[in-house]
């Protein structure tokens, strides 16, 4: 079989889809895929869009959030997406019937806001991950702490290590 030559790296974002995102300057939707229930995932230059369309209406952007906001993500054998993100926000699950493209630069996006990360251990199993972040679309630098499963900000010596283990990661990038 001879494949043919479209000079397209990836098949445009469908065109209703990339309408009612409408990427600010700078912004290039770089990745899209289908998920179920009329979702279109889409992977911009400096975020995360989920847009939904309803059987009987025009296409909506229900997520729209910076890469630096992407704690981390997964892909299910049964295609289902997960993205974890840093703050209180409940994670983001999406089957995807047609991934194309998009877990591969999921994965590039989260890692190119990523400039320099620490994992504290603050024993007994539990961890804090310490993180300076590029905000994609400013260049600003950022600092992140995310505590690990089963951890809270108020047990003994967690605030102190946490604290310290920021100062550091700032102090390395010239934040200090």
């Amino acid at each position: 079989m001879r494949l043919r030559w479209t000079g397209l790296r990836r098949p445009e974002v469908p065109a209703d889809v990339a309408g009612v995102i409408a990427p600010s300057e700078g912004e290039r939707l770089l990745a899209w895929a289908r998920a179920s229930g009329g979702t279109t995932v889409v992977a911009g230059r400096h975020r995360l869009y989920v847009v939904r369309t309803p059987d009987d209406g025009e296409p909506e952007v229900v997520v729209a959030r910076a890469w630096h906001l992407v704690d981390a993500g997964s892909m299910s054998e049964t295609g289902e997406l997960r993205v974890e993100w840093v703050d209180a926000e409940p994670a983001l699950r999406l089957v995807l019937t047609e991934p194309g493209m998009l877990p591969e630069t999921f994965r590039e996006r989260v890692q190119a806001s990523v400039v320099l990360a620490e994992t504290i251990d603050l024993g007994g199993r539990h961890t804090a991950k310490v993180v300076v972040r590029r905000d994609l679309a400013t260049d600003a630098l950022l600092s992140q702490a995310v505590l690990g499963k089963g951890v809270r900000a108020t047990d003994p010596g967690v605030s102190e290590r946490v604290r310290a283990g920021l100062a550091r990661v700032r102090e390395q990038v010239g934040l200090a």
